[in-house]
């Protein structure tokens, strides 16, 4: 049997297992590249971009620090002016009122236009309330409030149309047993008119009466009663009164308050304010034959008058 030979390996070149050793280094080292870049990826993404630390400072100051904005008062802190109106119309010839107590229409379109270009903007009492209270907006323009007291037919006739073309509304301070149509007084449609426009309609009792004068119980009626008759019947909040004649006490004061209303204006000269007591609200009357011009000076020279005094009358 003749045998057969093995062919033996012959040996590798050095150089050959070197370059063999280097390509496989290599390639782990680019193994090892991929896996250091993928957890850096990982890492940045769930931690977040790095800070410098002087940028970190920086920053935290920058918050720490208050704006300007905050800094300054709040722009509902600020005091408005509100205007009582009686008559919008002329005197009568014969008439027994006092001349002052009319301000004819032509008269009142001039004061009223005259407001509107020195940035006035006539709001009612709740949204002045809004405003001071939680800072409701109020539109453009600086606040001011325009109050008719005793319910004349005149201000339905001839004051509304003037602010309803200014896109204003007004505060009627309605006496429930006040004058009657016959007497000049609002008729009970013309009430509503003056609702369904955006008026607002706030109470001055039941009947024009000094209530310093009245016993508890007259007090009540005229005070609590008169609120809860203009709510049932026009089904607004009435959320304001008016001193009839401008007269009241301490215990008139606790009346209104007790009857629930928000406030109380009085004819105390000055501008009302958000840190006075709600119920002595100021307000400036508007006599018969004030040109515009000493309007906007009457409204200027009350401005630093915000309180009124504890009793009146």
């Amino acid at each position: 049997m003749q045998s057969r030979r093995v062919p033996t390996r012959r040996p590798v070149p050095a150089r050959r297992q070197e370059r063999a050793r280097a390509a496989r280094l290599a390639a782990l080292g680019s193994l090892l590249a991929v896996a250091v870049v993928g957890a850096v990826i990982v890492l940045s993404s769930t931690k977040g971009p790095a800070r410098h630390p002087a940028a970190t400072r920086s920053n935290e100051t920058a918050s720490k620090r208050p704006s300007a904005a905050a800094s300054a008062p709040p722009p509902a802190s600020a005091p408005a002016p509100i205007l009582a109106y009686h008559v919008i119309n002329s005197a009568p010839a014969a008439g027994s009122g006092s001349p002052s107590l009319y301000v004819p229409t032509a008269e009142f379109m001039a004061q009223m236009r005259a407001l509107k270009a020195a940035g006035w903007r006539a709001v009612t009492l709740d949204e002045l309330e809004a405003f001071w209270t939680r800072g409701k907006p109020l539109g453009t323009g600086k606040p001011i409030v325009i109050t008719f007291d005793d319910g004349y037919a005149s201000h339905y006739a001839n004051a509304l149309p003037i602010l309803r073309q200014l896109g204003w509304v007004g505060v009627e301070d309605l006496e429930v047993n006040g004058l009657p149509p016959s007497d000049g007084g609002l008729t009970d449609s013309q009430v509503r008119g003056l609702v369904a426009a955006g008026w607002e309609l706030d109470s001055e009792g039941m009947a024009q009466a000094d209530l310093t004068t009245l016993d508890p119980l007259q007090l009540a009626e005229q005070v609590t009663t008169a609120r809860q008759t203009l709510r049932g019947r026009y089904g607004v909040a009435a959320n304001w009164f008016c001193y009839p004649v401008g007269h009241y006490d301490a215990a008139v004061l606790a009346a209104a308050r007790a009857a629930g209303f928000t406030g109380a204006t009085t004819t105390a000269s000055g501008w009302a304010s958000p840190q006075s007591d709600r119920f002595r609200l100021p307000r400036l009357e508007v006599a018969g034959g004030t040109s515009p011009s000493s309007l906007l000076a009457q409204i200027a020279a009350a401005k630093g008058t915000t309180s009124a005094p504890a009793a009146s009358g």
